[in-house]
């Protein structure tokens, strides 16, 4: 995992996941992602253990071994815990809901292999399905946090045209005070890209 330990150290945290959750809950209750969920790089869990109040079926999707055993021990039961990359889904196109990922993108060390997630997560939606979620942006305290990390942050600029190309319509980017980039997007009904 491309985290350094600090970073590792604040994320495991029971502090982390409360405050996950008392963000996270309010967000789900505005949303609708349907009976089959896909969530991509939930490292240690934080946003799972919400996730999995709020929607019926979940499949996680994370490329670290070790989360992905901590994933399994914590969730194995109630969602479907899946090792893998978000830029080559092991999955079969069409399948799901909605596709979420909430401060992971950040972690991926190249725009091209974001575009690839991207391109994948509008391969397993279904049309009309929603990809959503959100990112960290750049200030000094998440740049100290990141040190010795993998930190290739969404520029909101871009974002939209970058989701368009991958296949989605109704994009909404926001950037939040709190220098948080929240997104929402469909898949376009045709399936085809632009």
């Amino acid at each position: 995992m491309p985290m350094n330990l600090i970073h590792r150290k604040i994320c495991s945290s029971e502090k982390w996941a409360a405050t996950v959750e008392e963000r996270l809950t309010p967000w789900l209750a505005r949303r609708d992602l349907g009976d089959d969920v896909l969530e991509i790089g939930p490292g240690f869990g934080a946003t799972t253990k919400v996730l999995l109040k709020a929607v019926p079926k979940l499949t996680v999707l994370e490329i670290d071994p070790a989360s992905t055993a901590l994933l399994r021990e914590k969730f194995g039961t109630r969602a479907d815990v899946v090792e893998g990359s978000g830029a080559e889904m092991p999955f079969e196109s069409g399948r799901f809901s909605a596709v979420v990922c909430f401060t992971m993108l950040h972690h991926v060390p190249t725009t091209a292999l974001q575009d690839a997630i991207f391109a994948e997560a509008a391969r397993v939606l279904r049309p009309g399905g929603k990809f959503c979620g959100s990112d960290g942006q750049l200030n000094l305290r998440f740049r100290l946090l990141h040190i010795g990390d993998t930190m290739n942050v969404i520029d909101p600029a871009t974002f939209p045209a970058r989701l368009e190309k991958a296949g989605f319509e109704q994009v909404d980017v926001q950037v939040e005070p709190k220098q948080l980039v929240i997104f929402s997007a469909t898949k376009l009904v045709s399936g085809k890209a632009g």
